[in-house]
């Protein structure tokens, strides 16, 4: 599970519709099987949404569509169509969470009404996490654990600002029956006293790195979203 804190998670909210992607006409619902292959062996994606008088009727997938006959229609299929979609007013990291959830490099964008608006691309969604201040600003590392118990993020943001830090953005990078472990990004303030103060809480340090070589790999490979993505 990611949780991610921003201090510009109102301007990340509204950005991400900027990515919202139309190259690609939805298929419609009549299209044939036969068209819907050829599609695919030009297109890289593992699923495209299929639409019926711009009605979302969900999202055919390239594997499925190589078992298909090549001379029925999609709506032959209708009841193979997978559904999964987000809404234009969906924040980032909900956008994120669904393509993990559903194994795709493509996600359905649709509007209040149902209607279909168009697609988003896990490489944009990729461009956009690393184009955050949690990436982008210089700032330290720290990753520290306690029991999920007794943990609690607004006592960590508490104790990295009551020691003049600045929180770039944390989140949950693992989380078992019994611990989490949150990683934080930080600007100015000093790293050692918020460590010590993190000790006197009883938050265990694991891993402490004032410089950024640790984000620097992450925003190049974003290994660490793989796990999540598996595509």
């Amino acid at each position: 599970m990611i949780i991610l804190q921003t201090p510009n998670a109102t301007l990340i909210m509204t950005e991400i519709t900027e990515y919202i992607n139309n190259d690609y006409k939805p298929l419609q619902i009549e299209d044939s099987i036969s068209s819907v292959q050829d599609f695919f062996a030009d297109a890289n994606f593992t699923h495209f949404p299929v639409v019926e008088e711009r009605i979302y009727r969900g999202s055919i997938a390239a594997e499925d569509a190589e078992t298909f006959d090549f001379d029925k229609k999609i709506s032959d299929y209708r009841f193979n169509l997978e559904g999964f979609f987000v809404r234009t007013n969906m924040v980032w990291l909900d956008v994120l969470e669904v393509f993990a959830q559903n194994q795709t490099n493509i996600l359905p964008v649709l509007n209040p009404e149902n209607r279909y608006v168009g697609y988003y691309e896990i490489q944009d969604v990729f461009r956009f996490f690393n184009d955050t201040p949690f990436l982008k600003e210089q700032g330290g590392i720290i990753v520290v654990e306690k029991s999920i118990l007794d943990y609690s993020m607004s006592q960590v943001a508490q104790i990295v600002e009551s020691n003049g830090g600045k929180l770039l953005g944390s989140f949950i990078s693992t989380s078992t029956s019994q611990n989490v472990q949150i990683t934080l990004k930080i600007s100015s303030g000093s790293v050692n006293e918020i460590i010590q103060t993190f000790r006197r809480y009883d938050y265990e340090i694991i891993s402490e790195n004032q410089e950024d070589s640790y984000l620097e790999t992450l925003k190049e490979r974003s290994d660490y979203l793989d796990k999540y993505l598996n595509i």
